[in-house]
């Protein structure tokens, strides 16, 4: 069965599935490009969390210039935010962001497939899972993709739309359209653990870790080593400080599982952080101390 071709300027309702740091994420910038956005998460203090944080990075882009403080309402205005799944059905694009477990988002994905009309696009923001596995938790695999948006969401250009098997062209074509319309640059990948973002990622802040618990050096020195040798812009144990340590734990253990190449084997030590609740800046503690 082929896919209904959904225009991409048919979209103007857009639901989000998960209020956490990339879905309040993708639901500032769909809401900033003019879309109508339905943001859901279980519970009402995850919305009112994801709320807070859409208001301060408008703020943030206001003081920049980027948005003016004119607009600011009327953005905030577009998103209605929800408990009720039953809420997304008039959505013509749905994209899930919840936590990389592929049981969790299997679980919502087949949730969302159940409600969502049937013309609707169901996409996974995963950045690393198999996107062909997830789509066969859903009635409509020919609908549907992966769109792997970068932390912080407002901020990088970079959307890795990656197609599952079953994937037809035409919804391939419509969400590549769709990132261009919302001001991102979408690139092409064939569906792979980890893709390629966080096939290369994940290996170089594993290896940062080692040298930590190996004592070669500090995670202060690796860091300014990276940034000031190699030209990064933030060490790789900043990074994973900012991106949280469970959630590069999470992928590499799918990229150990997907590859079987014991070079993705996860440092001891960002298990023993993970045990800890040292996540990063989420927990004010990860490989640095945050205030909170």
């Amino acid at each position: 069965m082929t896919s209904p071709n959904l225009n991409v300027d048919q979209i103007r309702t857009v639901a989000v599935l998960g209020g956490g740091t990339m879905g309040n994420g993708i639901a500032h910038v769909f809401a900033r490009c003019g879309y109508s956005v339905i943001l859901r998460d279980v519970e009402k203090r995850f919305l009112d969390h994801a709320a807070g944080i859409i208001s301060k990075n408008l703020d943030r882009e206001i003081k920049k210039g980027q948005v003016a403080q004119a607009d600011k309402p009327q953005i905030l205005g577009r998103i209605e935010f929800v408990t009720d799944l039953a809420a997304i059905t008039r959505a013509d694009f749905a994209i899930e962001a919840v936590p990389e477990k592929i049981e969790i988002k299997r679980e919502v994905l087949a949730a969302a497939d159940r409600v969502l009309r049937p013309a609707a696009i169901l996409a996974t923001n995963t950045s690393s899972i198999s996107v062909t596995a997830l789509a066969g938790a859903t009635g409509r695999p020919d609908r549907f993709l992966g769109m792997h948006f970068m932390n912080p969401v407002p901020v990088m250009a970079l959307v890795e739309v990656i197609r599952a098997l079953q994937t037809s062209d035409a919804t391939f074509d419509t969400a590549m359209k769709l990132c261009v319309k919302i001001e991102k640059k979408p690139v092409a990948v064939n569906d792979s653990p980890g893709f390629v973002s966080n096939r290369v990622l994940m290996p170089l802040i594993n290896e940062a870790a080692f040298c930590v618990l190996e004592g070669v050096a500090t995670a202060e020195s690796v860091d300014a080593v990276m940034k000031l040798g190699m030209n990064h812009p933030m060490g790789p144990l900043e990074l994973a400080d900012y991106i949280g340590i469970d959630v590069c734990l999470d992928v590499l253990e799918v990229l150990l599982q997907g590859f079987g190449d014991p070079k993705f084997r996860p440092c001891p030590l960002l298990r023993k952080m993970v045990s800890a609740g040292w996540l990063g800046r989420k927990s004010g503690r990860g490989f640095y101390t945050y205030e909170r």
